[in-house]
């Protein structure tokens, strides 16, 4: 038999709140064994049934008892509980009058034999109890009897291994004779115990571990207020015990919970899972228990490496009794050692003095090379007081922590080296730079303040407006918080030219502040703050400042002027992004890729970065990233995406009071409520883009405000409206280079400008964007750069421009513009009288406006089909999607199912492959396929003559 744990309830599990009441005891994660309990109860009714719980301590087994307990009542039982108790195990029949008490008043309706055999176990008789198959014939007829009169009695039983004796074997016997009567038996034990129920046959049930997605349930639930990386944390520690997950919180304290403070590397544990867990390690000898702090503090479960920290030939052999205890084993794959259960970990940890562990940890940095982050990382561990040399080895560890990927790990070192540092300035560097990395990268907006201020304790005179690490910190609390673009400007400027005046190097932090400055000249929208910052990255000539810089500078910065000088570089990192890690080099890459229209390549990194935002870790990156792919699904014509993928980043903004980011997601929930003409929506947030961004000088936020206000008016055709919109981001004829986002608006200004009569100003507008090679960014770019130029003079049909933006590569991946650009060629071709020509395009409009939900350009599209002579439905059902077809596109899309090429069409129906692309690109909304391999099973699928 085991070793038994400390006196009270061994297993916890989930119940809604600490009274236990409010959700009737509701389990998390324990469907079937509740299932199976009731199932248990519903055969007891006709026949006796017993079952036997088996599991590891701590797995739930007495929550479940009580579960079924409660269940068993609700459905007409009566409960005779018993739980075993080491105290009570030498006490004869302790545990058979715990069955007995409650049915004191059936006692008496026993035969007289029985009834004084039962009352002497009771001890209220001078008589001494009889032997133990009498007692047990006794319990068989009482519990017979009481669910003859009673109905269905339930018996559960909780450690059954602490019974005492005589109450085991009596209750063996009534186990065994169980079918006589309506009775149902429940037992839970440790897995491996030995107990009456041992030897009878009943059925057994292991009860498991909770999975994954129960344990967080369980966490979450009850401690809601603990950070996500925390409890991801706890989770994996716990490997599914509830009554580690719900015991292992209160180890920590409030900071830690909400990961203000650093974690342990190894989780300590409460009083209760000590004796759990520490029972078998304690009784370990004193050299296997050396190994095992070794392998604990290593982590990595390399044999040689403990070998060799042991000093000793034969050190392995020392592994055999913790083998055999079944608290380690070697796994037969990979040659590592692995705990059987992570705690055991944490019992090895608790079991050892501080003295031991620096010895460990010192032995085993001697077992890695100089300059290694473990040899680091074990020098870290084993210091107790100032130790400059190994600060500086914990601080280049850090950067190289966030460069993998792990930014929360990357600040939790920074801290660390901060607490080694003996030197002041170095000291407070440190704190500033983790409060910097915190505001941009991990959303811990909270903590920044706190870490400045401790900064400015321990270097006063060093920590100020002159200090980049200092200012970089508060620049980024500033600008993700309240938006002070100004203040943070003045803070940054400043110190990066201070910085530069005085260091001959670029330091890591250099980098983070150069970002952040540059994002404070984007949201600004403001010539001057651009100039100054060409000017502060020009004087740092001698510290080359991070290659990346440039990119995100000419594509993100200045799209319109800049990005054709650095699209080789930024499709390098795009191609590169499959194996990057770093979230701020993914997220800054997909930056610069959203104006020049290389999102899709960038999606699967942000995807990692918002997973790993989920799991408590970038989150501030995370926001970005979300708000990207909702920039990207919009422009990609998947609009149902935008409110999911903008709606989880504003709830992060909201939690972590990223109030500047917020707008972005903001802005394209605006602009999809402009599109889809849901216009009082779009003008409320619009109106608040303005009223937020104006007294902050937020000039992009401004020009956001305008693009929706725009697009709004262009929708329900108000020319005029947009044009007074577009014409307040820049004169006609200019790109504003200091407003990156005015790259997106110049056929919207084109078309507005055409529609009110002020066509040398759209004809300016359109060279503009010639002159600065505009189309040679992207295929969606030339599209929109040709529309535009068609569109400038109304009074002109360009046939060829309309064709070549129609036409263009992936035209259908923009479908949105695609299908504007269709309408303007349809309206025109129909005011021209080519009313074949014109429905050919239009009704490809309408099809995709009502794809997308786009409400206003619907109508407009439906309104133009109908004055060409086609009468409009409002929708089409999907089983008559055929009848939208025009004849000349049925032949097309026929030929085309046969497999027939473009060119073969055209040679069998006399018309240009041209002609016969832009029909099949027609026919595809119409018919709800994305390409030809659809055509078949489409036209298939459809009743048609």
């Amino acid at each position: 038999m085991s070793s038994p744990a400390p006196p009270g309830r061994e297993d916890a599990e989930h119940l809604a709140d600490d009274s236990g009441t409010s959700s009737i005891g509701r389990l998390v994660g324990r469907s079937a064994e509740l299932k199976l309990i009731d199932e248990l109860f519903r055969s007891a009714t006709t026949r006796g049934v017993a079952l036997m719980l088996t599991g590891e301590p701590g797995v739930g087994k007495s929550a479940l008892l009580d579960a079924a307990a409660r269940r068993a009542s609700e459905a007409g039982f009566r409960v005779l509980r018993v739980v075993g108790s080491q105290f009570e195990e030498s006490v004869s029949f302790s545990a058979l009058n715990q069955i007995l008490q409650p049915l004191t008043g059936e006692i008496p309706a026993l035969p007289a034999r029985q009834a004084e055999t039962l009352r002497a176990v009771r001890g209220l008789s001078e008589e001494q109890p009889t032997e133990l198959l009498a007692i047990a014939n006794a319990v068989h007829v009482l519990l017979s009897q009481t669910a003859a009169k009673r109905g269905p009695v339930a018996l559960v039983i909780d450690d059954v291994a602490w019974l005492d004796r005589p109450s085991a074997v009596v209750l063996s016997t009534v186990a065994r004779y169980i079918r006589t009567s309506s009775l149902a038996l429940l037992a839970a034990s440790r897995t491996g115990d030995e107990s009456f129920l041992s030897s009878t046959g009943i059925p057994t049930h292991e009860v498991q571990p909770l999975d994954e997605e129960s344990a967080n349930e369980l966490v979450a639930e009850r401690f809601p207020a603990m950070a996500a990386r925390v409890r991801q944390r706890l989770v994996a520690e716990a490997a599914g015990n509830p009554l580690a997950l719900l015991e292992l919180p209160g180890t920590l304290n409030e900071a830690q919970q909400t990961e203000r403070g650093p974690l342990p590397a190894v989780l300590p544990l409460s009083e209760r899972l000590k004796g759990i867990f520490s029972v078998r390690v304690g009784g370990l000898p004193d050299a296997t228990r050396e190994l095992l702090l070794l392998a604990v503090l290593d982590a990595s479960g390399d044999l040689h490496v403990l070998e060799r920290a042991m000093s000793s030939a034969d050190a392995l052999t020392e592994l055999g009794p913790a083998e055999k205890a079944g608290l380690v084993q070697v796994d037969s794959l990979t040659g590592r050692l692995v705990f059987r259960h992570p705690l055991t970990r944490s019992a090895v940890m608790e079991l050892s003095t501080s003295a031991e562990r620096r010895r460990g940890h010192l032995a085993l940095a001697g077992e890695f090379p100089e300059g290694s982050e473990r040899r680091a990382r074990h020098l870290a561990a084993a210091s107790v007081g100032p130790d400059d040399e190994v600060a500086s080895l914990l601080y280049e560890v850090a950067y190289g922590t966030l460069r993998r990927g792990d930014a929360v790990g990357a600040i939790t070192t920074l801290l660390r080296a901060s607490e080694l540092s003996g030197e002041a300035t170095a000291k407070a560097r440190m704190l500033a730079e983790a409060a910097c990395l915190g505001a941009n990268i991990t959303g811990d907006l909270r903590n920044v303040r706190a870490l400045l201020d401790n900064a400015l304790l321990v270097d006063p005179a060093g920590v100020g407006t002159e200090s980049l690490a200092a200012a970089a910190a508060a620049a980024s609390h500033l600008l993700n918080g309240e938006g002070d673009v100004d203040t943070a400007h003045k803070l940054l400027v400043g110190a990066i030219r201070n910085h530069s005046l005085s260091n001959t190097s670029c330091t890591n932090i250099m980098s983070e502040a150069l970002h952040t400055l540059l994002l404070v000249c984007f949201f600004s929208g403001r010539p001057e703050l651009w100039e100054s910052f060409d000017n502060v990255v020009a004087e740092l000539r001698h510290c080359s400042p991070d290659p990346m810089l440039s990119v995100v500078r000419g594509a993100f910065g200045d799209p319109a002027h800049g990005a054709s000088s650095v699209l080789d570089a930024l499709d390098g990192l795009v191609f590169d992004l499959h194996r990057e890690n770093d979230p701020r080099r993914i997220v800054r890459t997909a930056q610069s890729a959203a104006y020049v229209d290389r999102v899709p390549g960038c999606r699967s990194a942000l995807w990692r970065v918002i997973e790993d935002g989920r799991s408590g870790g970038a989150i501030a990156m995370a926001i970005e990233a979300f708000f990207i792919l909702a920039n990207d699904a919009y422009a990609g014509g998947q609009w149902d995406d935008v409110p999911d993928l903008t709606g989880e980043g504003l709830r992060w903004c909201a939690t972590y009071n990223y109030r500047l980011s917020s707008w972005s997601g903001r802005f394209l929930q605006g602009l999809l409520a402009a599109a889809r003409g849901d216009s009082r929506t779009a003008q409320d947030i619009a109106d608040r883009l303005v009223s937020w961004g104006n007294p902050r000088g937020l000039g992009a936020l401004h020009v956001y405000a305008s693009h929706i206000r725009a697009l709004s008016a262009l929708g329900s055709a108000d020319f005029e409206g947009a044009y007074r919109q577009l014409r307040s981001v820049g004169p006609p004829g200019t790109l504003p280079s200091h407003m990156p986002h005015a790259l997106l608006l110049f056929l919207d200004f084109t078309e507005a400008a055409a529609r009110t009569g002020r066509h040398a100003e759209a004809v300016r507008h359109v060279a503009a964007v010639r002159k600065s090679d505009i189309p040679a960014i992207s295929p969606r770019l030339a599209m929109m750069t040709d529309a535009a130029e068609a569109m400038a003079d109304p009074d002109v049909i360009d046939h060829d421009l309309f064709e070549r933006a129609i036409n263009a590569p992936d035209a259908e991946r923009w479908s949105f513009d695609s299908a504007r650009i269709r309408l303007a060629y349809g309206e025109r071709l129909r005011r021209a009288k080519a009313g074949g020509a014109a429905r050919v395009h239009l009704a490809v409009a309408l099809s995709t406006f009502q794809r997308l939900g786009a409400e206003p350009w619907s109508a407009r599209a439906a309104n133009e089909l109908r004055a060409s002579g086609i009468p409009i439905r409002t929708a089409v059902p999907s089983d008559d999607r055929y009848a939208l077809l025009t004849p000349q596109e049925r032949q097309i899309a026929q030929l085309a199912a046969t497999g027939l090429t473009n060119k073969q069409i055209a040679a069998q129906l006399f018309l240009s492959p041209r002609t016969v692309a832009a029909h099949l690109r027609g026919v595809f909304p119409k018919l709800n396929v994305t390409s030809r391999a659809g055509l078949r099973d489409a036209l298939t699928g459809l009743d048609h003559p």
